[in-house]
């Protein structure tokens, strides 16, 4: 079962409503990736949930909005509290908070430089509520690769940046909590430790992963440091790898088990090999998912419902699946093969039994 949407700019950001209905479980919010200046947030929500009688896609685009420079990523918040509305978070030169209104009299631009749409087109607006930009960078922002909403704490969002920092914000307060130095070099993902509000870790292009603990800031333990980068014959020579680490491979993303606290799962630059971590035992992967993606991979995402399931999407348009429950972890036990290369993936909470995968403008949700 596969739901497909074509948006009219290309795709990378990308998340799952985690409101816990169907109808609202199924929406999902995307970030465009034009190489300029003006950039789209957008969300829509399954065709058949909201207007049936609108032909031509599985999904009706609710809300636009204009954003700068392309997005790294777009999350919703983690529980809605009391509030009737939702909010979602966007990063890109800085942390952008947006909440999402009913307004009748929205008027909707449906592609950049297109002509305006009637508003009764779109039933809701993302209204920018704040921008969290902070005091020390207000001459400079440096562009934030990604960022993370705490589960334990929705007041929490940690932000990674390619100036070596990470910074701790309050969402409530649009206040900076704290910022370190957390890398050697530029930080390209952060995430929070499940079940708990103190804990996260980074990556970063000088190729390790790094735990910190919001109560004892003085340190940081080195969970992983990735080999010495070397050449690969089907992946060719590493050489932009080299130039931005110093030799390093970089380590592009990371993601926490949202099950099984201690795992966490991460990938180098220009590899197809995936690296599960257990923080228990440091600086040794306990499994590499390895010997299936032909070609680089991009994304990946943890089951919300088996602690043993992750997804992996690379530049080999596969969609893989792994059960790492198995005694040994030969290969995948689910396998989808797309158009195009996988840019983005995300594994739905409030559905679990749903995956949605970018490719280019396409979006698909799949079962």
């Amino acid at each position: 079962e596969v739901y497909q949407y074509d948006a009219p700019w290309p795709i990378y950001a990308m998340d799952w409503s985690k409101v816990p209905t169907e109808k609202q479980g199924f929406r999902l919010a995307l970030g465009s990736f034009l190489e300029e200046h003006t950039n789209k947030v957008s969300f829509g929500v399954r065709r058949d949930y909201y207007d049936p009688s609108k032909p031509r896609s599985d999904f009706t685009p609710l809300a636009e909005v204009d954003c700068y420079y392309p997005l790294t990523k777009v999350l919703w918040e983690p529980q809605r509290g009391a509030r009737e509305s939702d909010i979602l978070v966007t990063s890109s030169d800085v942390l952008r908070l947006w909440e999402l209104v009913d307004n009748p009299n929205y008027t909707f631009d449906n592609t950049i430089g297109s002509r305006r749409i009637p508003s009764d087109q779109q039933p809701q607006s993302l209204i920018k509520r704040s921008e969290l930009v902070n005091v020390k960078q207000s001459d400079f922002c440096a562009p934030l690769t990604s960022f993370d909403w705490n589960m334990a704490d929705p007041s929490l969002i940690v932000t990674a940046s390619i100036d070596t920092t990470c910074t701790v914000w309050n969402v409530e307060t649009c206040q900076a909590k704290t910022q370190l130095i957390a890398h050697d070099r530029d930080v390209y993902d952060v995430a929070f430790k499940h079940g708990t509000a103190d804990i996260f870790a980074s990556v970063g292009a000088d190729g390790s992963v790094r735990l910190f603990d919001l109560r004892s800031l003085e340190h940081s333990t080195i969970l992983y440091e990735a080999p010495p980068a070397a050449v690969s014959p089907s992946l060719g020579t590493g050489h932009f790898a080299s130039a931005i680490s110093e030799g390093a491979q970089p380590l592009l993303r990371l993601q926490f088990n949202q099950l099984n606290h201690d795992l966490l799962a991460t990938f180098h630059m220009d590899s197809d090999v995936v690296q599960i971590l257990d923080i228990r035992y440091p600086s040794t992967p306990v499994v590499e998912l390895a010997r299936s993606h032909q070609k680089s991979i991009n994304c990946f995402s943890w089951s919300p419902r088996h602690p043993g399931h992750i997804c992996t999407g690379g530049d080999d348009s596969q969609v893989l699946v792994w059960d790492l429950n198995q005694k040994i972890v030969q290969g995948p036990v689910l396998r989808y093969l797309a158009d195009y290369e996988i840019n983005s993936l995300t594994w739905s909470q409030s559905l679990p039994s749903w995956i949605a995968i970018g490719f280019g403008r396409t979006v698909q949700a799949l079962r």
